[in-house]
Formats: C-alpha cells, structure tokens, sequence
C-alpha cells in the first residue's frame, strides 16, 4: 500500500474518542511525574485496587520507613500489615520486596532505577516484566507516568473494557493485545503526555459513566454513543 493509500485507509477512531473524551470531561490535570522507582512501588500496589486506596497506602509506607532501602530489608509481615488496605496484599508485599532487592543486586547495590533513562521501551518493558507480580499494565505505566515519559499505554480494566465495546478490539483478546493494538492505531504524532492524558480520559468514562455493571442506563446520554456500537444496540432495544 502507497503513502496515498494508506492516509486514505488510515483508522482515526482513536483520535475521535480523544476529542470526545475531552469535549466531555475537560483536560486532566499535569500529572506530577515520579522517579521509575516510585512508579514502580506504586503500580504494584495498585493492581486490582482503587486509586485513592493505592495513594493511601504508598504514603503510608513512605512514612513508615523512610526510604526503599528499608522497605526492602523490613521484615516482610510488617510491609504486609503497612499495605493491608490494597487488594492481595499477602502476594504484593513479599513480591515487592524481591523486586527491591533484585534492582539492588542488577544495579551494582543501588536501589534506583535511575539506569533506565536513555533505554528504549520495549527493553525496558521487557526486563520489567521478568519481575514477578510485574505485567505489561504495570511497565507501561512506569515507561509513561514516571520521569521517563516514553511512549506506552497502560490499558487498565476500565481501558480494556470500554474499548471492546466501541468495537476498538476483538473482545476475545487480552488486555496486553489490547494496549498493542491500540497503540497501533495511536497517530504517530501523539506524544507520551498525549498517550498519558488519553489513558486518564478512558478512566474516568469508565468509573462514571460505561461502568462494569449496569452501565446500561447511561448509554442514551454518554458522549460516545454516535460511536459506540455497544450503546446503539442497547439505546435502539430500549426504543423499540
């Protein structure tokens, strides 16, 4: 296929979700980027667990310990009585501690994360993921929301799940192929803050509005409808 065949071809449904999105909710807020390390610590607590619970929790532990060096050297039922609050914190506390202790031992005893300035995505994605309790939703974030600021799409419950309803994906796929196929789909010239602010969007649509369970009676007024061929079904049986 030409260059004039494929602008001609070329899929903008990712472009006009983000214009919808925010003509809907305004603009995020500027995120206010942590270290990789940081990142890290919080998008394993995270998973599976609501965000103002997960902030909760990073502050605590902060607080209790002071640096990550301690984090890593606590006796590992103590860190699992600081972060009870998230969501399996019997698996989140010990794997944590093994990844603190794995960055030490590859980063000739410093714990940072620092080093992974300058490196591309993909390598990073790849050797974050060869940690345990680490998956792709976890190193897209620490590539996108931490100082790194690379190009990634961390692609949530909430991300997955509204994306195969408006058809963006197959619903079969994973929520890995998901983040893929829809960064295929990304224009070329969206930067990470982009990619950040259009996950941050997604989110919100899906905490408010195209929920879980019964997000049903908000189709008639949600701001992707025209879109949406989930919400058309559900509008047009709901008028016949």
């Amino acid at each position: 296929m030409d260059s004039v065949s494929s602008l001609l071809f070329q899929d903008t449904r990712l472009e006009d979700l983000h214009r919808m999105l925010l003509a809907a909710y305004g603009s995020p807020p500027e995120r206010e980027c942590w270290s990789p390390l940081r990142q890290l610590v919080y998008s394993m607590l995270s998973s599976r667990t609501k965000t103002e619970i997960s902030h909760e929790v990073l502050y605590a532990l902060e607080k209790q310990y002071v640096t990550w060096e301690q984090v890593r050297d606590a006796p590992v039922q103590d860190v699992l009585d600081v972060i009870a609050p998230v969501n399996f914190p019997e698996k989140k506390a010990p794997a944590l501690q093994k990844a603190l202790r794995r960055i030490t031992r590859q980063n000739g005893g410093k714990l940072s994360l620092d080093f992974l300035h300058g490196h591309s995505e993909e390598r990073i994605r790849r050797w974050l993921e060869s940690f345990e309790g680490v998956g792709a939703k976890t190193s897209a974030s620490v590539v996108n929301f931490s100082t790194i600021r690379g190009r990634a799409l961390a692609v949530d419950s909430h991300h997955d799940r509204i994306a195969k309803r408006l058809h963006l994906v197959p619903r079969s796929v994973s929520p890995d192929e998901t983040e893929r196929r829809l960064l295929e789909m990304a224009p070329a010239n969206w930067t990470p803050e982009t990619l950040d602010e259009h996950h941050r969007l997604v989110k919100l649509h899906g905490q408010v509005r195209c929920t879980k369970n019964d997000f049903e009676k908000n189709c008639a007024i949600c701001p992707l409808l025209r879109m949406c061929p989930t919400g058309k079904e559900i509008v047009a049986a709901s008028n016949a």
